[in-house]
C-alpha cells in the first residue's frame, strides 16, 4: 500500500505553472452510485452535456483482474451510469446515469466561478468486508486472496490515470487539478450479516482515511449517502441488518468534523428492488451538491 500512495504523491506534486484550476470530486461505492437512472427519462434541461464540468470515469473492473482504472477525460454528459465503458481513447456511455449529473450542475451555483472535475469509479454490490463481498468485490485496502487485486487498488489507478492528464480540458495548457471532496454511496452489500454491518463505522473509516490519503489531504470533505430499503422482498426488507449500518454512517459522519450525511434517500422512489429511480438519482445529486458546498465553505 505504502507503494501505491507514492505513486500519487509523486503525480501530486508534478508541475506549478498550471493554467487553469479545477476543483476535484471523487464517486464511488457501489451500484446507487453506479447510476440506474434513465437517460431517457431525464428532462431536457439535464439531457445535455454539463457546460465546463470534466468527467474521468474509471473503467470498472472485478477483484482479481489486472489493475485497470482507463479512462478520458471529456465533458460530462448522460450517459455515466451503469453499463459505461471506457478505455485510453474514449468513452461508450450508456443509457443509465448516477448522480454525477445535477451534482456538478448545483455544485456550480453553489461554488460560482470555480471550475468543477469529477473523477468516478464504482462498482456494483461491492463490499467494504471481505466476507460480504462474495462474487461483485470489495474495498478492503490490505485485500491478500489471489493475486491481491481488488476495488481499492482500481479507485488508485483510476485516480492515477486521471492525474496523469496534464490538460484535461484540451484547450493546450497544463491544468491544476485540486482534491476537494469525496461523496461515497455504498453499505448496502455491508448490512447482510449483522457482524458486518455493526463493524461498518471501523471499515468505512479506514477507508475514507486511505483515500483521503490518496488525495494527499486529510481532512478532504466527505458525503456519505445514507442507505434506505425499499422493501420489496418477502419480509419487507432488503437489508436484513439496514437500521444498523445506517447508525453506523451516522456514526462515522458525527466522529468526522469534516463529513455529512445524505438522509432524502428514505424518500426516493426505486425501479427495481435495489436502486432508485430516474427521479431519485436527480434529487440525490443535488442534495449531495449542497451537503458538499456546506463542507468546503465552513
Amino acid at each position: 500500500m505504502k507503494t501505491k500512495l507514492t505513486i500519487l504523491f509523486i503525480l501530486f506534486g508534478l508541475g506549478t505553472l498550471q493554467a487553469k484550476k479545477y476543483k476535484v470530486f471523487y464517486l464511488g461505492g457501489q451500484s446507487n452510485m453506479d447510476g440506474y437512472g434513465y437517460v431517457n427519462e431525464l428532462p431536457v434541461e439535464l439531457n445535455k452535456p454539463v457546460e465546463g464540468v470534466y468527467i474521468f470515469h474509471g473503467n470498472t473492473a472485478s477483484d482479481g483482474e489486472e489493475v485497470d482504472g482507463r479512462g478520458i477525460w471529456e465533458i460530462l454528459k448522460p450517459g455515466h451510469g451503469v453499463g459505461h465503458k471506457s478505455d485510453f481513447q474514449g468513452n461508450q456511455l450508456s443509457e443509465r446515469f448516477g448522480i454525477e449529473l445535477t451534482f456538478a450542475s448545483e455544485l456550480k451555483k453553489l461554488l460560482p466561478g470555480e471550475n468543477i472535475a469529477i473523477v468516478k469509479y464504482s462498482k456494483g454490490g461491492t463490499s467494504i468486508h471481505i466476507d460480504a463481498a462474495e462474487d461483485f468485490g470489495c474495498w478492503e485496502p490490505d485485500y491478500t486472496k489471489g493475486n491481491g487485486i481488488n476495488q481499492y487498488d482500481h479507485f488508485l489507478a483510476t485516480v492515477l490515470n486521471a492525474y496523469l492528464v496534464e490538460d484535461i480540458d484540451g484547450d493546450g495548457e497544463r491544468d491544476e487539478l485540486i482534491p476537494a471532496g469525496i461523496v461515497w454511496m455504498q453499505g448496502e452489500s455491508d448490512a447482510h450479516v449483522k457482524k458486518i454491518a455493526e463493524n461498518y463505522q471501523t471499515n468505512l473509516k479506514r477507508l475514507i482515511d486511505l483515500m483521503r490519503a490518496a488525495f494527499l489531504k486529510d481532512d478532504l470533505p466527505v458525503v456519505i449517502g445514507r442507505i434506505s430499503d425499499s422493501g420489496n422482498d418477502t419480509d419487507g426488507k432488503v437489508w436484513d441488518y439496514g437500521n444498523i449500518l445506517r447508525w453506523q454512517q451516522a456514526r462515522f459522519v458525527n466522529q468526522d468534523s469534516n463529513a455529512a450525511l445524505v438522509v432524502s434517500t428514505d424518500n426516493y422512489g426505486y425501479s427495481d428492488k435495489w436502486h432508485y429511480n430516474t427521479e431519485g438519482y436527480i434529487d440525490f445529486g443535488k442534495q449531495c451538491a449542497k451537503e458538499m458546498a456546506k463542507l468546503i465553505k465552513h
